[in-house]
């Protein structure tokens, strides 16, 4: 794994920066843009890592097509020399290949290269209030192996740290098992081959063979956990998540860390599903600015804010559920009365999902209000289970909205790509979008 944390990270040599267009560098280069075009290259030896970011993410959004060398050296700013360079490396170290010739005019054909999905996977895990789901995605953002359990969040550090370290080991032994049986490779080459599925006992799996000898260790980069805040980001530690205060101060990432062996970083859930979005080309290549408002067993909001996920100076944004629209309402597991999760949550348990719904479209009006976003996505098992009363609902509200400030149509409502598995899948691109220079979406 250090092969591919390491080295591809810092690929670029003196040479390769040495080659880049100085007319593209400059403070605030290096991320993807709205719309798909791609920052170009720094010409900072400090930040050399950053040119093979942009090459590794062109690769990646290039797909089994592949790229040309060319067209990378047009689209970051770098000069052919520099790609080429950045490339070489890239190739030894098992993270791209070549991938066939295409037609050029008046030229010969050029040979085109693509990312190698396997050469590096990451783990997603969704720490709900009463379930846990863990996904194992390769360089793409894929899965290629899912496993889902119950859990209690209040049974304390211990217990759920066990329960959580439990499937992580079982969705790689599982994994690793049905890519040695198919032959997929890890940096070392060889043929890819689908992941098998199955059912193991207390957990639902897919990837999943049995009597395979010894499988080869898949290279994986780490694990990134998203479950309720509010928590601290950047150190990986948690405050008085909503229903379970004795988490206050909890330093979940180093705990997890320490019991798995390898990196964790721990976010939001609804900030891990909001990147998880940003990256997804049907939602953040088309708009700059939106919410993903997440309501299951509670209530919250991610944010991506001019294509980037907003978490705030101190990481604490996003708790959507806790703005207070009833003064002197019904008390929240926050200590508050009158809370938007409380409101929510409790015409969902009386079976009332069209109150429900307008309750949670008078927040998303206030955050429309607040921050004039492109658009609101829905997600959560929640609205999964009543997606068309739910979208009806908010988008009355937000339209309502619109049309007492003299606009023909509210902010559009949809519900959000990822279903069940959303909120793991970005918890794995935590891991993920830093080789790509994603980091933030």
């Amino acid at each position: 794994m250090a092969l591919l944390s390491q080295r591809c990270c810092q690929s670029a040599s003196a040479g390769e920066n040495g080659g880049v267009d100085r007319t593209n560098a400059g403070p605030g280069t290096g991320r993807r843009g709205v719309g798909g075009t791609v920052a170009g290259g720094v010409n900072l030896l400090g930040l050399r890592s950053h040119n093979a970011a942009l090459v590794l993410d062109l690769l990646r959004t290039a797909g089994e097509a592949g790229i040309s060398r060319l067209e990378l050296a047009e689209r970051t700013g770098l000069t052919p020399q520099a790609v080429s360079k950045i490339t070489a490396r890239l190739r030894a170290d098992g993270l791209a290949v070549e991938a066939g010739r295409r037609a050029s005019t008046g030229g010969k054909p050029r040979t085109v290269l693509r990312l190698v999905p396997e050469a590096g996977y990451a783990v997603g895990l969704h720490l709900d209030r009463d379930e846990l789901r863990a996904v194992l995605c390769d360089l793409t953002g894929a899965v290629v192996a899912d496993r889902r359990a119950p859990l209690d969040l209040g049974a304390g550090a211990e217990a759920v740290l066990e329960g959580a370290a439990r499937e992580v080991e079982a969705l790689r032994a599982g994994a690793a098992g049905a890519a040695g049986a198919a032959g997929a490779p890890g940096l070392n080459g060889g043929s890819p081959g689908p992941v098998a599925s199955g059912r193991n006992v207390g957990a639902e799996v897919t990837g999943r063979t049995t009597g395979t000898p010894a499988p080869t260790p898949l290279p994986i980069l780490g694990v990134g956990v998203a479950l309720p805040g509010p928590l601290d980001h950047l150190h990986g530690v948690l405050h008085r998540v909503t229903g379970f205060p004795e988490w206050d101060g909890f330093p979940l990432r180093d705990a997890l860390a320490r019991r798995l062996g390898m990196p964790v970083v721990v976010d939001k859930d609804t900030n891990a599903a909001a990147l998880g979005l940003a990256l997804d080309g049907a939602v953040g290549g088309a708009y700059a600015s939106f919410a993903y408002l997440h309501l299951g067993t509670g209530l919250g909001a991610g944010l991506v804010i001019g294509g980037a996920v907003h978490r705030g100076a101190r990481t604490g944004a996003g708790e959507f559920g806790h703005q207070v629209i009833q003064l002197d309402g019904p008390p929240c597991d926050c200590g508050d009365r009158g809370c938007i999760e409380a409101l929510c949550l409790a015409a969902v348990a009386r079976g009332d999902v069209a109150e429900a719904a307008r309750v949670l479209g008078a927040g998303a009006a206030n955050l429309a209000g607040l921050l004039d976003i492109d658009l609101v996505l829905l997600g959560g098992r929640t609205v999964a289970a009543h997606p068309e009363s739910f979208l009806h609902g908010v988008g009355a509200v937000l339209d309502a909205r619109a049309r007492r400030e003299g606009s023909t149509a509210g902010v559009p409502v949809g519900v959000a790509p990822g279903g069940a598995r959303g909120v793991a899948e970005g918890a794995a691109q935590l891991l993920l979008a830093p080789l790509f220079g994603r980091a933030e979406g």
